[in-house]
């Protein structure tokens, strides 16, 4: 099979993703083999790609947010069959026994590994997942419409409750990419008022056309106090400003994985009034499980940009430049 490889970890306009020929892999005890069919471009492929993230895997495939269909079972999986739709998202393995898996934190699982950056992804005609980690998915949604669901969707999903949002409540998001865009349209479900704050004229666009009350740059003021905002551009000069944005006791969550060095904070203008900053690591299954279901009761959708898979470093440039609104997809153009 056709597979991208981080060969050596660059900025992505030094191109550090080649195309390889690979073996199909064989699925060990307790895994699935998968058909790839559509892989969401997450940014978190980018921070692989670039280094931004360190090194788990030599020549490591990306690709996280997996549509696919089952083509082959490792020994004693049971529950699946081949040709069921299958997704396969960014948290692969956590250990179960440790203080956080037992106390139903497996995100914080020490030991836990995750697709396209322990193991082989889905910028790949072919990926495997163990099967306790694949997830059902809805047959009312089509391939390209779910991809970017099972990362950014869970994210935000994650980022969102972090948040503490309280019913009604005034949500602020920093960043309108794929996971913002999403989350906003759950917020929204929920009855939240949503500003965004965004520095893409286009994003700032889809904002509006999808029901938020305001869509401005991203180092303007929203036009009221926030109840919570969601930091998901990964730039720490934005903290502080989202910060002063809250109103009191109010929660920003940063939902990236990577963040540029967030300037010293005041503690009089930045965090008194009981505001919080607070975190997001991974999710668990029992977060994307729940995200799904929800996605599927208020019609959440992705707006989407298809590149064949072929494509997938223009798609990463692309993401990078701010190319596109939304969320980017691969689609299987190799077979």
């Amino acid at each position: 099979m056709r597979a991208w490889t981080v060969w050596q970890p660059a900025p992505v306009e030094e191109d550090p993703l080649r195309l390889v020929e690979r073996p199909v892999p064989v699925p060990g005890p307790g895994e699935l083999l998968v058909h790839v069919r559509a892989c969401g471009v997450c940014r978190t492929d980018l921070h692989v790609a670039e280094g931004d993230l360190p090194v788990r895997r030599e020549g490591v495939t990306p690709g996280h947010e997996v549509v696919g269909v089952v083509a082959g079972l490792g020994a004693g999986v049971e529950g699946f069959a081949e040709g069921d739709r299958v997704g396969v998202a960014w948290l692969r393995h956590t250990d179960g026994t440790c203080a956080y898996c037992l106390r139903g934190a497996e995100n914080l699982c020490p030991r836990s590994e995750y697709t396209g950056w322990d193991a082989d992804g889905g910028y790949a005609e072919y990926t495997t997942v163990p099967a306790d980690f694949a997830y059902r998915l809805p047959g009312s949604v089509d391939d390209v419409s779910l991809a970017p669901l099972l990362c950014a969707g869970i994210i935000g999903y994650r980022a969102l409750r972090r948040t503490s949002l309280p019913p009604g409540g005034r949500l602020g998001l920093y960043g309108f990419g794929g996971s913002a865009h999403l989350c906003a349209q759950l917020a929204l479900a929920e009855s939240a008022t949503v500003h965004v704050l965004t520095r893409g004229a286009a994003a700032r666009r889809l904002a509006r056309a999808l029901g938020a009350a305001s869509a401005r740059d991203a180092y303007d003021a929203p036009p009221e106090p926030l109840d919570g905002a969601i930091l998901f551009a990964p730039v720490g000069d934005l903290v502080p400003l989202a910060l002063r944005a809250l109103d009191r006791g109010g929660v920003l969550s940063v939902a990236g994985i990577h963040l540029s060095d967030v300037p010293p904070l005041h503690y009089e203008s930045d965090l008194f009034y009981e505001k919080e900053l607070r975190s997001v690591t991974s999710n668990t299954r029992a977060d994307g499980r729940e995200f799904l279901v929800l996605a599927t009761l208020h019609g959440v959708r992705a707006t989407t940009h298809t590149y064949p898979l072929s494509q997938a470093l223009q798609a990463l440039k692309d993401l990078k430049a701010g190319r596109f609104d939304g969320a980017a997809v691969l689609v299987n153009d190799l077979s």
